[in-house]
């Protein structure tokens, strides 16, 4: 197992790397430009994302993290080496700070703005998607960074 350990802690700075980038560009550009477009206009591209992103290598670079996490969080108590509990500690910040943000925030207002139509719509858009949603991303974006350092650190010292 020890052997394993840092070609797992590896793979998971690539991941969060990749999510903290993603995240990150959402939050200072992605949102920023959307909500400079006519709400109906915000709203479709929105939306749109939301279908696209939903694919086998959104998902494996999404969920690829949280599981390692879950394996270096298990690995830190089992083998205990030099740089376990930063490499346990980056899990436990991915998946509480950016799967479980996601999940209980992020996804409910996607999933409330695909399903709106018309005024409602626009209210959700304007009143809480474009200050609730974007500021759970935030959340998670720091929480990917967060983690990616982390990551970062415990396989320096694996």
């Amino acid at each position: 197992m020890t052997a394993l350990v840092p070609a797992l802690a590896f793979a998971a700075v690539i991941g969060s790397g990749l999510m903290a980038g993603l995240f990150f560009v959402f939050s200072v550009c992605v949102m920023q430009a959307l909500s400079r477009l006519p709400p109906e206009q915000g709203i479709a591209a929105m939306n749109s994302i939301n279908v696209v992103i939903q694919n086998p290598l959104f998902l494996a670079a999404f969920m690829g993290p949280a599981l390692l996490g879950l394996v270096l969080i298990a690995a830190a108590f089992i083998w205990g080496g030099q740089g376990s509990y930063l490499l346990a500690a980056g899990g436990l910040v991915y998946l509480l700070g950016t799967l479980m943000v996601t999940i209980v925030f992020n996804v409910p207002l996607n999933d409330a703005l695909a399903a709106a139509r018309g005024e409602a719509a626009t209210e959700l858009w304007q009143k809480r998607y474009l200050t609730d949603w974007v500021w759970w991303n935030h959340v998670r974006t720091i929480a990917s960074v967060g983690s990616l350092g982390l990551f970062v650190l415990g396989f320096a010292r694996s």
